[in-house]
C-alpha cells in the first residue's frame, strides 16, 4: 500500500451541507475502490494566490490516504468532472514526507487539547 496526500479547492459559493457532501463523495471514491483515509483537514475559506475561473478565494481541503495506485486514476477523473472543483493536487509520499504528516497531526492535536 502507497502513501498519498491530495488538496482540492472547491468553489467559494458553497454551503457548509454542500462542502460536507463534496467531502463525503471524495472520501466514498478511496473507500469504495480498497484506500484507507488516514486524516482529513479542512484548512477553510482561503485567498487564491492568483484568480481562478474568476475566484478569488476558494475552500482547501487536505485527505492523507492510503491504497493501491489505481486510485489516483479514479479520483482524479471524479476531479475533473465535478464542476464544484476548481483546483486539486495528489502525489505520493515517501518515508520522509509520511514522517513529517505524522508529526504535524500530533502537533495539531496537542494544540487542539490546550
Amino acid at each position: 500500500m502507497n502513501n498519498y496526500e491530495t488538496v482540492f479547492i472547491a468553489t467559494p459559493v458553497l454551503n457548509d451541507a454542500q462542502l460536507s457532501e463534496l467531502v463525503g463523495k471524495f472520501r466514498g471514491v478511496i473507500t469504495e475502490n480498497g484506500g484507507q483515509i488516514v486524516s482529513q483537514e479542512d484548512w477553510g475559506l482561503r485567498k487564491l494566490a492568483y484568480p481562478i475561473q474568476k475566484k478569488s478565494t476558494g475552500f482547501y481541503f487536505l485527505l492523507q490516504f492510503t491504497g493501491e495506485g489505481n486510485i489516483i486514476e479514479k479520483l482524479e477523473t471524479q476531479y475533473n468532472r465535478d464542476e464544484r472543483v476548481i483546483r486539486f493536487l495528489t502525489f505520493k509520499m515517501d518515508k520522509h514526507a509520511v514522517e513529517y504528516a505524522e508529526k504535524r497531526r500530533k502537533n495539531i492535536n496537542t494544540k487542539k487539547e490546550e
